[in-house]
């Protein structure tokens, strides 16, 4: 399996160019309580409790999770009706530098309620066919904005909205996971994600038939957006 990107560079003057790049993932880690703010680590924890996870046993934690789950596709399958998809930074490992896109963690709500790691690999992982150089956006990351939006009773409405100054700073949070001095060609690292934004009726993280997720870098002026449908299947007992 390979997944397709659009690496996009920017020179010293300005200038940006475009390769497009057949990368087959080789490993998979989700970070996850990923949190700057310890408030707001402690407000993601206890919105996750309100329906049943357990709380993590220190943070951040990296989840391994297959590989294979990564799907640029624009539908993906989950089993029931209990899943939900988080906006993440992504981090991934090609040809010797690092690239930043966006993905979708998406997770498997019941199960996370007695394993976490069991959820994370529950569910495929939506990710983005564009990605910018890493070394490129590094020195203006907090200011680079991490916005979801899911259908909801047939609109588009905000799910999730920030900057990544509210997720510990990316390079510090790769270097910290178990192996990164050594990063496979092909390695991808989801990064963390923000608080679900309650809807009229007080819920935050909740079920979507679909959901859209960007990266917006203000600074350079471009965004990366995936949009993606989740079909549920039926549980047979």
């Amino acid at each position: 399996m390979h997944l397709r990107f659009a690496c996009e560079t920017v020179s010293a003057d300005g200038a940006r160019a475009i390769e497009l790049r057949s990368i087959e993932p080789t490993a998979l880690v989700v970070a996850g309580w990923t949190g700057r703010d310890v408030a707001a680590i402690e407000h993601h924890i206890e919105e996750l409790a309100a329906i049943g996870v357990p709380r993590p046993s220190s943070v951040p934690l990296y989840y391994r999770v297959a590989a294979q789950l990564l799907t640029q596709s624009p539908a993906i399958e989950a089993l029931g009706d209990q899943s939900s998809g988080e906006a993440e930074p992504v981090f991934f490992f090609s040809q010797g530098e690092w690239w930043l896109s966006v993905a979708s963690d998406h997770t498997d709500r019941q199960v996370e309620s007695y394993s976490v790691a069991v959820s994370k690999q529950m569910c495929a992982k939506p990710v983005a066919q564009v990605a910018w150089r890493w070394r490129d956006v590094q020195a203006h990351q907090d200011e680079i904005e991490l916005h979801s939006r899911i259908l909801e009773d047939g609109r588009w409405v905000d799910y999730q909205r920030g900057t990544l100054a509210s997720i510990r700073p990316l390079a510090a949070l790769r270097d910290g996971m178990p192996g990164a001095d050594a990063a496979p060609e092909g390695l991808f690292m989801t990064c963390g994600t923000l608080g679900a934004l309650p809807n009229a009726k007080g819920e935050g993280i909740r079920p979507a038939a679909q959901m859209e997720i960007e990266l917006h870098d203000p600074r350079l002026q471009r965004r990366i957006v995936h949009r993606y449908a989740v079909n549920a299947l039926p549980v047979v007992a």
